[in-house]
């Protein structure tokens, strides 16, 4: 009688379990993990910069603020051909400099005479915000805009009184020109300027002259969609450096407290840390040229093809965003040099990344989670950033095999994380067969949302990804293998 209950409880207890099976939920997420609007960032990868004002004309770099609007005049402006420019490079987004540190308005705003309106551009009709921002949506891109915080012309910088300034132009922008997706927040403040005819220096406490908290909390009332960039966040953080380079070990989370827009730690900007409280994506911005406006005398000097392929690499291959600066001409158009290296930039791009050699191979891991198709180990090589493979709780170290089926030639590797559920991986290793045992070929730190690694030229048939370090449940969504196009350095 015992014996026929056992059994008749175990057919009766089957269908249970295998109908919870088929719902199981996905992995806990870490207590930090993205937005969605951060994750829908980070998948853009490359965005860009538009560095146009006054100094495109006075041939500078920090305008003073005493220029005469007169002299912004482009004689062909014209900001579709900007776009298409930054298109032909894989930029799915750019951000114009509505106010540099001059102070000089690309737009008729209501509260200076330093803009566009008092120069012949369009005879003072013009508007070069507009033009962007309708540029930018006619062509499918999202367009963001930088207002500076340091003006170096309004007689009030440094008192209360610019403070209101600074905020009725954050107004203006958010609320007469549409959707803006980014808002970028430089972190030069203070020092030498015109400042309405004082001609002096002026310095400001950068932790609390701009009340950032209420200033920020403004702006995502007026737009609530709307990324933030500066040194400390909110959504988007500045890596330290503008050279384009993330660390090497670099952690999308981040602890704000530590940070102070200005005046934070470089290195610790470069690499976050795993522990942070905040999720802040790392943005790695560089210019095409030396410098971040047009200066004739750089028109030999712009960044060469393969050079934004390194720089790609150690921004995108390091899990931050490329955000590439292309400063228009005093025509008003971006250089033909300029075009030409970007595009071809994206075309190496392309080509190495056109075939994934590990697309639909056979996978096997020395554990998945629940036994359960959902974390099954092939789902790192469907290419999709959906599906994922996971293990049990507390199963470290972790492997998964890519079995190819025969001898692939390939030095690139590209691996990601699932960041909806947060970073997880700290160190992990790239293994070959060599005999009998497995041989390490690369010994990495963190991963985050992609991380690519170039290698000598390996030939194999079999390739194992080993999680040595991680501070939650291992998962991995994709491992792929590539050719390096011939035309990469």
């Amino acid at each position: 009688m015992k014996k026929l209950f056992t059994f008749s409880f175990k057919l009766l207890l089957f269908p249970v379990l295998f109908s919870c099976a088929e719902k199981i939920p996905d992995i806990d997420p870490n207590p930090v993990i993205p937005s969605e609007n951060q994750v829908k960032y980070q998948q853009m990868e490359i965005v860009g910069f538009i560095h146009f004002t006054v100094n495109t004309f006075t041939d500078k770099e920090w305008g003073y603020g005493d220029e005469d609007p007169s002299i912004f005049n482009p004689s062909e402006l014209d900001a579709e051909q900007w776009i298409i420019a930054a298109k032909s490079g894989g930029m799915k987004h750019l951000i114009l400099t509505a106010k540099h540190h001059d102070g000089f308005c690309l737009w008729p705003s209501s509260y200076t005479e330093h803009s566009i309106k008092n120069s012949p551009y369009k005879n003072g009709n013009g508007d070069i915000v507009r033009e962007f921002v309708d540029a930018c949506r006619k062509h499918g891109l999202k367009a963001g805009l930088y207002l500076s915080p340091w003006d170096r012309n309004h007689k009030d910088y440094g008192t209360p009184e610019y403070f209101t300034y600074f905020r009725n132009q954050l107004t203006e922008l958010l609320t007469q020109y549409g959707e803006i997706n980014e808002i970028w927040f430089d972190g030069a403040n203070g020092g030498t300027g015109f400042y309405g005819g004082a001609n002096e220096n002026r310095q400001i406490d950068r932790e609390t002259y701009y009340d950032w908290n209420n200033t920020i909390a403004m702006v995502k009332e007026l737009q609530p969609q709307v990324l933030i960039f500066s040194d400390a966040g909110p959504d988007i953080r500045w890596v330290g450096n503008e050279k384009g380079y993330a660390g090497e070990t670099f952690w999308s989370t981040i602890n704000t407290d530590n940070l102070i827009i200005g005046n934070s730690d470089r290195v610790y900007l470069n690499t976050g840390e795993p522990g942070g409280k905040h999720w802040i994506v790392g943005q790695c911005d560089v210019s095409i040229r030396p410098g971040w406006f047009y200066h004739e005398e750089e028109d030999s000097l712009v960044k060469s093809p393969g050079e934004l392929v390194d720089i790609y690499y150690k921004s995108v291959g390091r899990n931050a965003v490329l955000l590439l600066n292309l400063p228009p001409d005093k025509r008003g158009l971006i250089h033909e040099n300029d075009v030409a290296s970007l595009t071809e930039f994206k075309d190496i791009i392309d080509e190495t990344y056109a075939e994934n050699l590990a697309a639909g191979a056979a996978c096997y891991a020395s554990n998945h989670r629940f036994n359960h198709s959902k974390f099954s180990p092939g789902n790192i090589t469907d290419n999709s950033t959906e599906t994922y493979w996971a293990v049990d709780d507390n199963v470290l170290p972790a492997g998964i095999t890519v079995d190819l089926g025969k001898e692939i030639l390939f030095d690139r590797i590209l691996l990601q994380e699932p960041i909806r559920f947060g970073q997880r991986i700290s160190s992990f290793e790239i293994q070959i067969p060599n005999g009998n045992e497995w041989e390490t070929i690369y010994e990495g730190t963190t991963i985050g949302y992609k991380r690519i690694l170039r290698l000598p030229p390996v030939e194999t048939s079999r390739i194992r990804l080993k999680i040595t370090g991680a501070n939650n449940t291992v998962t991995i969504s994709n491992l792929g293998l590539f050719k390096a196009s011939l035309r990469e350095p």
